[in-house]
């Protein structure tokens, strides 16, 4: 049993260091994060979706959203049913975005997407980050309450 002992621990700790690895890649909202910057975040993210791991991205994006729009989306398996589902699953994987601003003050700032999804249609979308002013690790991070439908544009061919 005592020379069982060594292997155990070396198995309990490289799953656990692979947990801690995998939590530690996701990026955690701070203040000194800007508005542009949460929905660049986001947008790679669900670019790059399964390339670290298993929905990594919409763990991602989930980070990143807004606790009064998680009260509406549910946890994180209805956020990943809702982003996996006909309304948003053209942003997992997606070939390319850009990010177009539309507005801002101190407390929000609103931007115009555009994704060419991995069939090569273009869709758009406004994408809404609001600074957090509550209680607690998120007060004064840039988050996102809301997104809108997508609204598809055409081909890219």
């Amino acid at each position: 049993m005592l020379k069982k002992l060594p292997t155990i621990f070396n198995l309990f700790l490289v799953i656990f260091l692979s947990a801690s690895i995998s939590k530690a890649d996701l990026l955690e909202p701070n203040n000194n994060i800007k508005p542009y910057d949460v929905v660049k975040i986001q947008l790679t993210g669900l670019q790059n979706n399964d390339k670290i791991s298993e929905d990594f991205g919409i763990k991602q994006t989930w980070n990143f959203a807004h606790p009064n729009n998680k009260k509406y989306t549910g946890p994180l398996d209805n956020f990943t049913k809702m982003i996996k589902g006909d309304s948003y699953q053209m942003l997992i994987n997606h070939l390319e975005h850009t990010i177009n601003p539309l507005g801002n003050s101190d407390k929000w700032a609103q931007y115009e997407v555009v994704i060419l999804d991995k069939n090569k249609i273009y869709h758009k979308f406004s994408w809404q980050v609001e600074k957090y002013e509550g209680e607690g690790p998120l007060n004064d991070c840039w988050l996102t309450t809301m997104v809108s439908n997508p609204i598809p544009l055409g081909s890219s061919i």
